[in-house]
């Protein structure tokens, strides 16, 4: 993205779903989107970051929905599951809801570089 196109960064808290006696691990997410119509989601290494569009987001949180290697779904009411190509399989996160969708409706209403904590 270049310093002047407009963006918007969005901190937020997710759970890596494990394969460990716990199953869940807490992780903290940062969203990106730089009005290019793909979005941007950055776990800590060695976890890495994806690239996707925005729509198949949207689609996501209201019924499964599959871009190229990247699977999203809602998972009840207020959760929805990303599950994203990693070097060892797949890395699945699960989100809750709001924190995403408030992060969508920044994508469509931010003029100038916004960034939150989520």
């Amino acid at each position: 993205m270049s310093a002047d196109e407009q963006y918007v960064e969005q901190y937020a808290r997710a759970h890596l779903v494990t394969g460990t006696a716990d199953g869940h691990r807490p992780v903290p997410v940062v969203l990106r989107y730089g009005g290019d119509g793909q979005v941007r989601v950055a776990l800590p290494a060695p976890e890495g970051e994806w690239t996707f569009p925005r729509e198949l987001l949207e689609r996501g949180l209201r019924a499964p929905a599959t871009g190229g290697d990247i699977r999203i779904w809602p998972c009840g009411r207020v959760q929805a599951v990303i599950e994203f190509p990693a070097r060892e399989g797949v890395a699945v996160v699960q989100f809750d809801v709001k924190p995403l969708i408030r992060f969508l409706r920044r994508t469509y209403t931010a003029t100038t570089p916004v960034t939150t904590r989520g």
